[in-house]
């Protein structure tokens, strides 16, 4: 059935599922958000009470109207309808994208309740829904308030702190020590094979194949290493193929240059390839990891410096 066919009654149970839903929603992210955003896990637990608020002024007109019996009318039901996400299917939630995510659904609840209001007939449901357009405008408003005193007070900086600090446990960290590691240790079988073949395309077969095989090794020991319960540095499936994928694209990098025909050019790219790649290993520590960055490129860039030297005398040896 389409939206325009849908008659007072339909419209009232239709808004009365909707609203349960929404409040389902907001308490699903206020649980989820409460161990390390409680400021916005209470602003979504005051939502979802506005919603219920909502439903059961919906219900006691529909009662009034139509009877105890309510229809199940949901909003997959509908054509030309707004269907929302499931907050279920997301294993973790930021607290920027669940109010992005709130601020769009009061915007759209709001467009349906106006949309039904011109559609009703009887003036006690008109009334109604135009009265709950009106509130969804004012819960957006009001919601947006609720983060303006949460910032003065300072709860918004130390959420944005913990948001912060999840990123560099469960993203940078392990992504960090895949990019050192594929950068690192695969100069020395890349450069040792460069130098004793003098062959582009055999040097290019090995320099792949360490990098995937330290991939591989690296997100299967980074992924078996912490299950993340204890130390909040999230599922070690994910973690893994963010340590895995990084470790492949840092020995990659510098093996992707051997494509080129003359070897000559090949290893000037290569080389220089190498030089970006600790340098901005360098930048990353000093930007996410509060190294020195002096110390930083010290420490990486003499490293791989030996590891370099390392493979080319293997390889002239």
């Amino acid at each position: 059935m389409h939206f325009r066919e849908l008659n007072e009654g339909q419209l009232l149970a239709l808004a009365i599922s909707s609203e349960e839903e929404d409040g389902h929603i907001y308490r699903d992210f206020a649980q989820r958000l409460r161990a390390d955003y409680p400021a916005t896990a209470d602003l979504f637990v005051r939502m979802a009470d506005e919603e219920s608020g909502h439903r059961h002024r919906l219900i006691e007109l529909y009662r009034s109207k139509f009877g105890e019996h309510i229809p199940l009318i949901r909003r997959q039901d509908v054509r030309g309808f707004t269907i929302r996400r499931p907050s279920w299917l997301a294993a973790t939630v930021r607290p920027e994208k669940a109010r992005e995510e709130a601020a769009l659904m009061e915007v759209e609840a709001q467009r349906f309740y106006e949309a039904a209001a011109q559609q009703a007939g009887d003036a006690a449901v008109r009334q109604l829904l135009g009265d709950l357009a009106n509130e969804e405008q004012k819960h957006e408003q009001a919601a947006e308030s609720v983060n303006a005193e949460q910032a003065a007070s300072g709860q918004i900086d130390e959420e944005r702190e913990t948001a912060r600090r999840h990123f560099v446990l469960r993203f940078v960290q392990p992504g960090l020590a895949g990019l050192m590691d594929g950068s690192v240790s695969t100069l020395a079988p890349l450069f040792a094979a460069a130098f004793a073949t003098g062959h582009t395309g055999e040097t290019f077969k090995v320099g792949l194949a360490a990098s995937v095989g330290a991939g591989i090794s690296m997100g299967f020991a980074e992924a078996l290493s912490d299950d993340g319960r204890l130390s909040g540095r999230g599922g070690p499936i994910l973690r893994g193929i963010v340590c895995g994928l990084m470790t492949t694209i840092g020995g990659i990098g510098h093996t992707l240059p051997y494509l080129i025909g003359n070897f000559r050019v090949a290893t000037s790219a290569a080389i220089v390839v190498v030089a970006f790649e600790l340098v901005a290993i360098s930048w990353i520590r000093w930007r996410y990891m509060d190294t020195p960055f002096l110390s930083a490129a010290f420490q990486v860039i003499v490293g791989g410096l030996l590891v370099f030297l390392a493979g080319w005398a293997i390889g002239v040896g």
